[in-house]
C-alpha cells in the first residue's frame, strides 16, 4: 500500500475588498472533500478483495488525513465507492504492520479495537444519520443517531443494517504478534433500502450527493503473552489516546458534527466513464449558517442563546461576493436562525437543535 501522493485539501479563498470597516468577509476554510461513486459493471462479490472489474476501474480517494486535518497519518488508508440499485459499495485498504481484533460480539463498542468506520447522513440536515462500525474480526457495530451528541440526541443501539454484507482480507496473519503484517481491507455493501429511510427517497440517490465520512481509529497497543490490548500509561493507569483518521477533515476531534462531513455524488454513468459535480452555491451558505449557530450556542453547547446573541448575528458578513443579512427568529418553542439565499429563491434555516432546512422564499 505504497503512498503515492500526498492528501489535497481544497481551501476556499473569499477575498473581498470592502470599503466598510464594519462588513468583514467570511474567512478562507477547509472545503469538505468530494467524491464521485459511479455505477458498477457487473455483479461485485462481497469477499474483502478488489478483483471485480467495478473496483480496478473506480478512482481512489484522497489518502486520509488526522482528523483535525493537521497530522499526517503513521499508516495510510484509502478506499473507493461504487454503486448499483440494490446497494452501496466501500472498498478500504489499511496499512498496517500488527493487525489485531479481539472483539466477536456483534453490537459492542467496536473502536476499542483498531476499527473502520462510515458515518452517513442522506438528507445533510445533521439529524436521523447512520453509525457503522467494524474490526479485523469482521464484528460490526451499527447505530441510528437522532441528532449528534451536542445536541442531545438518541443512539439507537439495538438498531441494524439488515442485509448488510461485509469482508476482510488480511495481508498477513490477525493477532500474530511474531511476523509483520501489510495491512487490512474491508469491503461492504449496504442495501439502499435501509440508508435511505432517513432520507426523502427509497432508491439510490441517482444525480444527488450525500453527506458522508468516514474514520479509522487506530490505537498503541501492549502485548501481554502474545495477546494485543490498547496500550495504557505505566504512570496512570489509564489507556492512551486513540488515533482518529478521516476521509474529509473536520476540524476538531469529533466526528459526529455532520456539517463538515465530505460529499459523495451517486453519479448515473458506469465506472470509469467522465463524470463531474460541482457543489452547489448553497452549501457555502449552509456552512456559514452553521458557524453562525454555532456562535449563537456557544462553547460548550447550551440550551440558551450567548449573551452577545445580538452582536453575532448583526455582523455581517460575505459568502461567494454576496453579502449574508441572517436573521434570528426567537418564539415560544425556541429559536432559528436563518438567510436568504441570493442565488435561489430559497431560504436557509437551522433551528434551536441544529436541525437544518430549507424552503421557497415567498416574494
Amino acid at each position: 500500500m505504497k503512498r503515492t501522493s500526498l492528501h489535497k485539501i481544497t481551501i476556499v479563498a473569499l477575498l473581498f475588498l470592502v470599503v466598510n470597516v464594519n462588513y468583514s468577509c467570511i474567512s478562507a476554510q477547509e472545503t469538505p472533500l468530494q467524491y464521485i461513486a459511479q455505477a458498477t459493471i457487473g455483479k461485485i462479490t462481497v469477499d474483502g478483495k478488489s478483483d471485480e472489474a467495478s473496483w480496478k476501474k473506480a478512482a481512489w480517494s484522497d489518502y486520509y488525513i488526522d482528523i483535525e486535518g493537521k497530522k499526517t497519518p503513521k499508516y495510510t488508508t484509502r478506499m473507493k465507492m461504487v454503486w448499483d440499485k440494490d446497494n452501496l459499495y466501500f472498498y478500504v485498504e489499511m496499512e498496517e504492520p500488527h493487525v489485531w481484533a479481539t472483539l466477536k460480539q456483534r453490537d459492542t463498542v467496536i473502536f476499542y479495537n483498531n476499527d473502520f468506520e462510515i458515518f452517513i447522513d442522506p438528507d445533510g440536515d445533521t439529524h436521523n444519520y447512520y453509525e457503522y462500525e467494524m474490526n479485523a474480526h469482521n464484528t460490526l457495530w451499527d447505530l441510528f443517531l437522532t441528532k449528534p451528541y451536542r445536541n442531545k440526541g438518541k443512539v439507537l443501539d439495538s438498531w441494524d443494517i439488515q442485509g448488510v454484507q461485509s469482508a476482510v482480507s488480511i495481508q498477513g496473519t490477525l493477532n500474530d504478534a511474531s511476523d509483520v503484517d501489510s495491512g487490512w481491507a474491508v469491503e461492504i455493501a449496504i442495501p439502499w433500502n435501509v440508508i435511505t429511510e432517513a432520507s426523502s427517497s427509497t432508491s439510490a440517490p441517482v444525480n444527488d450527493f450525500w453527506r458522508i465520512n468516514f474514520s479509522r481509529v487506530n490505537w498503541d497497543f501492549d502485548l501481554t503473552n502474545g495477546r494485543y490490548s490498547r496500550r495504557k500509561d505505566k504512570k496512570t493507569g489509564k489507556f492512551a489516546s486513540e488515533y482518529n483518521w478521516v476521509w474529509s477533515p473536520q476540524g476538531v476531534i469529533n466526528m459526529h458534527e455532520p456539517e463538515k462531513w465530505g460529499y459523495v455524488y451517486f453519479a448515473p454513468e458506469k465506472v470509469g466513464e467522465k463524470s463531474s459535480f460541482q457543489l452547489p452555491k448553497e452549501e457555502h451558505i449552509k456552512w456559514y449558517l452553521y458557524d453562525l449557530y454555532k456562535e449563537l450556542r456557544g462553547e460548550p453547547y447550551t440550551d440558551a442563546l450567548h449573551k452577545d446573541y445580538k452582536k453575532i448575528v448583526k455582523a455581517k458578513k460575505y459568502v461567494l461576493g454576496k453579502l449574508m443579512a441572517p436573521e434570528l427568529d426567537i418564539h415560544a418553542s425556541g429559536w432559528n436562525i436563518k438567510v436568504k439565499n441570493p442565488f435561489s429563491n430559497k431560504t436557509l434555516l437551522i433551528k434551536e437543535d441544529g436541525k437544518f432546512r430549507t424552503y421557497e422564499t415567498k416574494e
